[in-house]
């Protein structure tokens, strides 16, 4: 039975009221116990009927409510794919691998989802981009909206060619205002069974922006494309029209005597078709939307920033490498961060995590390292930088170059204002001519890495405060000074200020925080939930590199200051050997460029190439100065070889290309250079005042008979005075002669009217000194001074 609820009730006993005024106050009592009582039965009957479960009419409908309000409350699933051009089979499989995973997961989680294609310039067959076109249309994606993204590249090529057939086949085209895509013939009419698939395609209407007349522009550049403005029926109401048709379509539309309020050209006749994005969207054709750069896609579709970043390889394990970043950030850090960072591109890594736990550091070495950092996805390397604890200053500044940042849920980040000091002083803020250089930096990585540049700035100015903002028009929340919404004339709802940007504070922010603020993802707990955000099963243990006091060693040596000083002893050494011939020298002298390639070969710069082309070019030279000397073949090739493998030993490129390799080359050379000149001079001063230095006067060596007493001994009395037969002619021992060069020891003497390579026993010998032959051994004519 049902019972009447309480309110009926209650409106039943007013009108009573209102009508009989004068039994009102008697009815009262036992109208107000009547009410009590239904109500009790009612409270009752309720009580015993119910039940835990829904009534089985009411639970599907509850349950299907429930479902849709959580599927409205989740992000949509996200994959971004950057298609390479030309499409190669190794390209379709992974979209089609992408495709197949987002399919499978949409419909266990009862998702949306978006696949995000940036599309390359570059050439493909009609064949290749047919077939990806087909897989991008199937009915067995239908969970998966397939997105165009065409940015504007830095050299203004257009997107044209076959490639274009694949953008026409996304659900919907996103472009950069000033990006331009058409002319699938590049000038061409395309073969006619080609120009029948495109417009096929199109006309399946799987982009509503797109008609069989724009298609036909594309395919086929004789044919003119045009805007009409007609006046179409809707019931008895005559309602405008606008349609791009071609030329052959105007013509029936005239004979259909529709009336045409205006025609406008498109594309004219032989033109090729190309529409920048900013066109396309007046014209309200191809395009969906407009957008700036690559995080504008998140905001557009809705979905986590997160999903823009690419997966190097869809459905494979990352080959990543930790790189730790600890302590203060100076020079000797970032050696060691930029050597790992070039190891782990030659070993083709495409993950590398940052575990940055720092207070900051030297404001140069921040920025370089950012920046360094932040190139690397043009090597289709991805970064990310991981935050256990605290990232302050310049290693915030660090974590700000990387593709991701993730923090841990109680870590802090921020505080990048740069301070100087003074002898005897306490710190201070910079003035602004290094603040103003700083803010710039700071938006440039905000700008590269799709992050709001006002919440970076504020890292660093403490003045400067940040508000939450809307977009008019999208919807899209972001964040923004006071001068950057003017600049928008109208186009951000300026919101509350961000707290954290308050003046006089430079913002820092938790893990939670920086993913609101939107320079972070969403927090984690541990490496653990890292490695599974990122990927990479728990099981999988990454390679790992820690600062250790080897490679503070390595950076000692590479430095610049350093590697000029192993240079000038090495090279002195050298010098000091052949004027002493002790072997201590060189010793001294191995050890100083061994040194120095170690150093190299440690720092990823320098390989087992270099090494053997240094020992090949000291071999030439030994060969050219004791074996066959005379010719300086082998020792211009030995002076070559050696120059190249110190060059080589310095840098990861044999040809610079870029104007930071070719910097680097030039302070290769200078270096090498300015050591040449030092050990030049220092030559000069020992060659003059070692002789008379009483520790170095009984190492240098003197002729035989010279440094005794008693009569010299005449080289006659050996023996053999036969002639040598050599390269210049016989030589006998004990005939005389001049110098004709400096012998160093090695140069040239006249002897017996011919020039002959000969070797000095012993010091050096200047030009114009007589001598004489001691020793002749095959083509090696070795001499004295000739004493009276």
């Amino acid at each position: 039975m049902k019972l009447p609820s309480q309110r009926k009730l209650k409106r039943q006993r007013l009108r009573a009221a209102q009508q009989s005024p004068q039994r009102s106050r008697g009815r009262f009592t036992w109208l107000g116990l009547a009410c009590l009582l239904v109500a009790f039965w009612g409270t009752v009957a309720r009580t015993q009927d119910a039940k835990p479960e829904p009534a089985a009419a009411e639970k599907p409908a509850a349950a299907e409510t429930a479902k849709d309000e959580k599927a409205t409350a989740k992000h949509p699933l996200a994959r971004y794919i950057t298609v390479t051009n030309p499409v190669n089979e190794v390209m379709f499989t992974r979209v089609r691998n992408v495709l197949v995973a987002l399919q499978h997961q949409a419909e266990q989680e009862d998702r949306a989802a978006v696949l995000v294609l940036e599309l390359e310039r570059g050439t493909s067959t009609f064949g290749q981009a047919r077939d990806l076109a087909k897989e991008l249309t199937s009915s067995k994606y239908s969970r998966v909206r397939t997105v165009a993204w065409i940015p504007q590249q830095s050299d203004g090529k257009k997107l044209d060619g076959y490639i274009s057939i694949v953008a026409l086949a996304c659900q919907e085209i996103v472009m950069h205002p000033d990006a331009e895509i058409g002319d699938i013939g590049r000038g061409q009419t395309v073969e006619a069974d080609e120009q029948q698939f495109v417009i096929n395609l199109v006309e399946k209407r799987y982009n509503t922006k797109i008609n069989g007349a724009l298609a036909t522009g594309f395919v086929d550049p004789s044919k003119a494309v045009l805007r009409v403005r007609v006046e179409s029926k809707q019931g008895d109401k005559s309602v405008p029209e606008t349609r791009l048709v071609t030329a052959d379509e105007l013509k029936r539309l005239q004979e259909s005597n529709i009336p045409i309020l205006q025609v406008e050209t498109v594309k004219e006749q032989r033109d090729a078709a190309n529409l920048s994005g900013r066109q396309a969207k007046a014209l309200d054709v191809l395009v969906t939307h407009l957008a700036s750069e690559r995080a504008d896609l998140a905001d557009l579709y809705g979905f986590e920033r997160q999903y823009l970043r690419e997966e190097v390889v869809a459905g494979s394990i990352p080959k990543a490498k930790l790189i730790h970043v600890d302590g203060m950030i100076e020079p000797i850090l970032h050696e060691f961060v930029d050597r790992e960072l070039r190891r782990a591109v030659a070993d083709h890594c495409d993950l590398i995590i940052f575990q940055i736990e720092s207070p900051g550091g030297y404001l140069l070495d921040s920025e370089q390292l950012a920046d360094k950092i932040s190139q690397l996805d043009a090597k289709k390397v991805r970064t990310v930088a991981y935050v256990p604890d605290h990232a302050f200053s310049g290693a915030a500044i660090i974590a700000m170059g990387c593709d991701q940042v993730i923090l841990h849920s109680n870590a802090r980040i921020g505080d990048a204002g740069p301070i100087e000091t003074h002898d005897g002083q306490a710190f201070e803020r910079a003035p602004e001519k290094i603040l103003s250089p700083l803010r710039t930096t700071l938006r440039q990585l905000a700008e590269r890495k799709g992050r709001p540049g006002a919440i970076l700035e504020s890292m660093a100015d403490k003045d400067l405060e940040v508000f939450q903002v809307t977009h008019r028009d999208t919807g899209r929340i972001w964040f923004m000074s006071d001068a950057e919404i003017q600049n928008g004339n109208g186009e951000w709802i300026k919101g509350p200020l961000v707290p954290e940007s308050r003046v006089g504070n430079l913002l820092t922010v938790d893990g939670k925080r920086a993913h609101e603020v939107k320079i972070a993802d969403e927090p984690v707990a541990d490496m653990s939930e890292l490695k599974s955000r990122l990927g990479i099963p728990k099981e999988h243990v990454i390679p790992s590199a820690v600062q250790t006091w080897v490679d503070t060693l390595v950076a000692i040596l590479k430095s610049g200051p350093m590697t000029f000083l192993l240079f000038v002893v090495g090279i002195m050494c050298i010098y000091l050997e052949a004027y002493t011939v002790t072997g201590f020298f060189g010793i001294g002298a191995a050890l100083c460029f061994a040194l120095y390639f170690w150093s190299q070969f440690m720092g990823g710069t320098a390989g087992w190439l270099e090494v053997v082309l240094f020992i090949f070019g000291v071999a030439c030279l030994a060969l050219e100065i004791f074996v066959i000397p005379g010719f300086g073949v082998f020792g211009i090739t030995g002076g070559l070889c050696i120059l190249f493998s110190i060059i080589l030993a310095s840098q990861t490129f044999v040809i610079p290309h870029t104007p930071d390799e070719f910097s680097q080359v030039t302070m290769t050379m200078g270096t090498l250079s300015s050591s040449i000149v030092a050990v030049g001079i220092l030559a000069l001063l020992l060659g003059r005042f070692m002789p008379q230095l009483p520790g170095f006067r009984d190492l240098i060596l003197a002729p035989p008979g010279v440094a005794e007493e008693g009569p010299r001994l005449d080289p006659t009395l050996a023996g053999n005075t036969a002639p040598v037969a050599t390269l210049f002619g016989a030589v006998t021992i004990g005939t005389m002669g001049k110098a004709f060069s400096v012998l160093r020891p090695a140069g040239k003497a006249q002897i017996e009217g011919r020039v002959v390579d000969v070797v000095a026993e012993g010091g050096f010998i200047e030009a114009g000194t007589e001598i004489e032959v001691v020793e002749v051994s095959g083509n090696k004519v070795v001499v004295r001074e000739r004493h009276a």
